[in-house]
């Protein structure tokens, strides 16, 4: 089985890598796998994954280099650093990266990694978060030219309910911008929703199920809401300064096309005043705990 598909290699064991990269196993794809940190690939190593020392030793059998990292400039170490992908890339290869980035800079890297190597870049990000991760559920975003998207379609079969080419390179990152705005300006309500809730003597557990199937209805509140009148904010599944860092992403598009985010812009300085009080690793769950702490 695993002779006739291609081989895959994998930088980025985190919250979002570690779940895709177990369904791309169970998939029984033939997987590489690098990350800064060696000690969190130990479980995929029980699975068969073979490990690398650096990441351009993911390219000398690989197909397809998939990307799940944390910013900008951790992909650009990692593509064009010291041991970085550009010095094991060639062409024929697909780099598909999942991270969230500034669509300018995917761009830019995107031509610069092609003129030097040959190899193509797919920018996919994703939304649906670690449930959907292991589910193999997530929204897939993509940018890149159409028959290198199509090419990956059914690898990425495996991670996602649907993968949508949303134009060339860099339009995946657009639009994983808009997604992030309408999912960080909705937590931020959600907050907002369950400590006025509390704070009117109202049950706040009951906010979810009582709006499910609704107009207000959302997966943000069907997971937040309960997380929040419940104080729960472990395990972490997803953290503050990821929803700050796409949010100063938004702002900054905005700019670039003159397009007015006021919502977002607040949401960027709201999330960033959570973050400034020790909160930046946490889970989004304890924005309630900022407007907890208002008082009349």
């Amino acid at each position: 089985m695993t002779a006739s598909l291609p081989a895959v290699a994998f930088a980025g064991i985190g919250l979002m890598g570690l779940p895709m990269t177990r369904r791309l196993l169970a998939a029984g794809y033939p997987l590489t796998i690098w990350n800064r940190t060696p000690d969190k690939c130990a479980p995929l190593l029980e699975h068969g994954a073979h490990r690398v020392e650096t990441p351009a030793e993911l390219c000398r059998d690989a197909n397809v280099v998939m990307l799940c990292l944390a910013n900008t400039d951790v992909v650009r170490e990692v593509v064009f650093g010291a041991g970085g992908i550009v010095e094991g890339a060639r062409a024929g290869q697909l780099l598909v990266d999942f991270s969230s980035l500034e669509p300018a800079a995917t761009r830019e890297m995107a031509a610069e990694l092609e003129a030097r190597t040959g190899m193509r870049w797919v920018d996919a990000p994703v939304s649906g978060g670690t449930p959907g991760a292991e589910a193999g559920t997530l929204a897939i975003m993509a940018g890149g030219r159409e028959d290198d998207v199509e090419r990956i379609r059914p690898v990425l079969a495996h991670l996602g309910q649907r993968l949508t080419r949303m134009g060339e390179v860099g339009a995946g990152q657009v639009t994983k911008v808009c997604n992030q705005m309408i999912v960080a300006c909705n937590a931020l309500v959600i907050a907002e929703v369950v400590a006025l809730a509390e704070r009117a003597g109202v049950d706040a557990s009951l906010i979810a199920p009582a709006l499910a199937g609704g107009f207000a209805d959302s997966k943000p509140l069907q997971i937040l809401a309960p997380q929040m009148a419940a104080s729960q904010f472990e395990p972490i599944k997803w953290h503050v300064r990821t929803l700050l860092k796409d949010l100063d992403t938004a702002v900054k598009l905005s700019r670039e096309q003159g397009s007015a985010t006021p919502m977002s812009g607040l949401a960027a300085q709201l999330m960033r005043l959570h973050g400034s009080q020790g909160n930046l690793e946490r889970d989004p769950a304890t924005l309630v705990q900022l407007l907890r702490e208002q008082r009349p």
